[in-house]
């Protein structure tokens, strides 16, 4: 039985992800016009920059720089991704970040060994050291990532007890620590997810941990991000990581084409959601503009296809 949510929260990651995978430093004036852009079509929240080692992603380097020449739109949050406590140390020092609390746990050793330089159980171990940190800083722990949630392309199938172990740990830990349950985020960066997987996973972790939220950041690697959006929507999920124009990918998800391994596209998302009469709180005309923005940006043509054929409500005047 489809079980619709009334509302959806979007957390575009195209201005981050989408710059920090390309070959190419992209002119800091442009992204930031992207950005904004973004925010003016009305999505609520967006991972603008990444504060990691410059040496291993020079693209980000100018990260401090970005987000002080940002023209904050009062009610949008401007996210930053720290993988470790030195990248959150350096967002700490730049006001203009929204800091938001969220931990990357792995279902699978190999991915957390190429995207994070530890095993997955050490990552689990973290976990308490960053929830301490963010108490110290007075930034609430508000999300849990499980990386890898669906399969790996460094080691194959993923089972769902590989998942359920990083859940567990992070409901046992935060209540051990008294503190509120994070939200749930589980991941397909290599795009191994389907409409019965989402189905059956979002599920099983619901049965067992029915006061958990969940979330999702799907990739639209192999063509299935949308139908697992839908899956996941007629579950009532209510959150979605997305990318402008389906820009980034991630570059240690070992994949054929990075180009076309990024996240599901938000103003497709966006539609769909509208065409189900689902509320986004977003201009999708704009939203559009913004995708027409990122491709001229970019100087190829993005994987998102309403950006190409436009919203249907010129038609429906």
């Amino acid at each position: 039985m489809s079980d619709l949510p009334g509302s959806v929260i979007f957390h575009d990651h195209g201005p981050r992800e989408g710059f920090q995978i390309e070959n190419r430093h992209f002119p800091l004036a442009r992204r930031v016009a992207l950005i904004e852009a973004i925010a003016a079509a009305g999505v609520p929240a967006i991972q603008a920059a990444s504060f990691v080692n410059p040496k291993v992603v020079p693209t980000m380097a100018d990260s401090r720089q970005l987000f002080a020449a940002l023209n904050k739109r009062p009610g949008t949050r401007y996210t930053a991704l720290a993988l470790n406590p030195w990248g959150f140390e350096q967002a700490l020092e730049v006001p203009q970040v929204d800091h938001l609390g969220s931990v990357v746990l792995y279902a699978s050793n190999g991915f957390c060994m190429a995207n994070n330089n530890c095993t997955k159980a050490e990552a689990r171990d973290r976990l308490g050291q960053w929830s301490e940190l963010y108490d110290r800083h007075n930034v609430p722990l508000e999300q849990v990532y499980v990386l890898s949630a669906f399969g790996c392309n460094f080691e194959g199938e993923v089972s769902m007890e590989d998942v359920m172990v990083e859940v567990r740990h992070t409901v046992e830990l935060c209540r051990a620590q008294g503190r509120p349950l994070p939200r749930i985020d589980l991941d397909d960066s290599m795009g191994w997810a389907n409409p019965n997987t989402i189905r059956r996973r979002i599920g099983a972790l619901r049965e067992a941990y029915p006061e958990l939220e969940f979330g999702l950041q799907l990739h639209d690697s192999r063509g299935l991000g949308l139908a697992c959006v839908l899956a996941a929507l007629e579950m009532g999920v209510p959150h979605f990581d997305s990318s402008i124009g389906g820009l980034g990918g991630c570059p240690f998800a070992k994949v054929k084409n990075h180009s076309a391994a990024g996240n599901v596209c938000t103003e497709d998302v966006v539609h769909l959601c509208h065409e189900l009469g689902i509320e986004t709180g977003i201009d999708l005309d704009a939203l559009i503009e913004a995708a027409e923005l990122a491709q001229e940006i970019v100087g190829r043509p993005l994987m998102g296809r309403v950006m190409q054929s436009g919203s249907l409500s010129e038609y429906r005047r």
